[in-house]
């Protein structure tokens, strides 16, 4: 059965910690940035938490380890154990122990995060591809990763061992600006073999699958920043997303987005767990949110009236979703955007 295509954003007569039991949080750009907590995440967390909502962390980043991250998270004031985080590392291990025997061995390209997840699904890490290994696993290493790393997965991979990425970011943010991730490391290799990797990390079920399993989330909402990774590994899993705007998506790239990428929610930051959200109304040949009516004009997205800035990005959303249909809307929002500060 085909599902319908998202033409609005959704309302909620509920606070959002109270529609859904648990809250899939990614990370960077939602709860935290460059090491410190995003403004107004500590305390929306508390009061969810609080409330009876779990709060689940789930990052695509390989490197660290469960129980790093939630150190991490404790220190900037938001209570973790390690079992409240879920990484690509895991769901990779998983994927790669469904299809190789236990014990067996595995060459690494990646970091600790990686190697703990393996040993917990009972396999072996090892460093060359003349150990023996039965396959590959290439997750983020970290800056400092050595280049002779990427020959060794290729010798691997040439010889016809099957290999897995945990996830295939290009970039990753980093306290001096943006830096290569995952995704670049692979196609170092892909490069010299010619091979594709079997992916585990969002937004691919694998990772959803990982969430779920060691939540076990009956009614979860995803809540991320990036629309190729938080809102498409949602619409891939069927569930419910909200949109906050503390990382890298701005209004521009969320009114032009297909299908796979539109939130069921648009929300500043993470007090928008703790409300509920407007309805979007038709409102003749537009869209009504708020005070604000968004209408698709000739080559453009038209905004009139006037309020809160959100309830007009939630109109135009609806107006240029509906006009872009199953695709991509191409219409000018840059004047309507303006007019509301994003």
């Amino acid at each position: 059965m085909s599902r319908s295509v998202r033409t609005r954003p959704e309302g909620s007569g509920q606070a959002l910690s109270e529609a859904y039991d648990t809250a899939l949080l990614d990370l960077d750009g939602v709860v935290y940035a460059g090491g410190s907590a995003i403004v107004h995440a500590v305390e929306s967390l508390a009061t969810a938490r609080e409330g009876g909502m779990r709060l689940a962390y789930v990052t695509n980043n390989a490197l660290r380890t469960p129980d790093v991250v939630a150190a991490h998270l404790t220190e900037l004031g938001i209570p973790a154990e390690a079992g409240d985080v879920i990484t690509s590392a895991q769901a990779v291990a998983r994927l790669l122990a469904e299809q190789v025997p236990q014990g067996a061995r595995v060459l690494v390209i990646g970091g600790e995060g990686l190697r703990v997840a393996l040993r917990e699904r009972g396999l072996v890490p090892v460093e060359s591809a003349d150990d023996d290994p039965v396959a590959v696993v290439q997750g983020y290493g970290g800056p400092e990763l050595p280049w002779g790393r990427f020959a060794e997965a290729s010798y691997a991979v040439a010889r016809g061992l099957p290999w897995f990425a945990s996830n295939t970011d290009l970039t990753i943010p980093s306290g001096r600006g943006i830096a290569p991730g995952n995704g670049a490391a692979v196609e170092v290799v892909r490069i010299a073999t010619g091979a594709e990797p079997q992916v585990a990390g969002k937004p691919l079920p694998p990772m959803h699958r990982e969430t779920i399993l060691r939540t076990g989330a009956k009614r979860p909402l995803v809540v991320g920043d990036r629309l190729d990774t938080d809102i498409e590994g949602a619409f891939n899993g069927e569930v419910d997303s909200l949109l906050v705007l503390t990382g890298v998506t701005d209004g521009a790239r969320l009114l032009a987005a297909p299908p796979r990428h539109r939130p069921t929610y648009v929300d500043a930051d993470l007090r928008g767990m703790l409300t509920g959200q407007p309805e979007v109304v038709g409102a003749g040949g537009g869209f009504r949110c708020g005070g604000w009516t968004a209408t698709a004009g000739d080559g453009e997205l038209e905004l009139a009236g006037e309020g809160g800035a959100l309830d007009g990005l939630r109109a135009l959303c609806a107006a240029a979703w509906t006009a872009a249909g199953d695709g991509a809307c191409e219409l000018d929002g840059g004047k309507a955007l303006a007019r509301l500060g994003l």
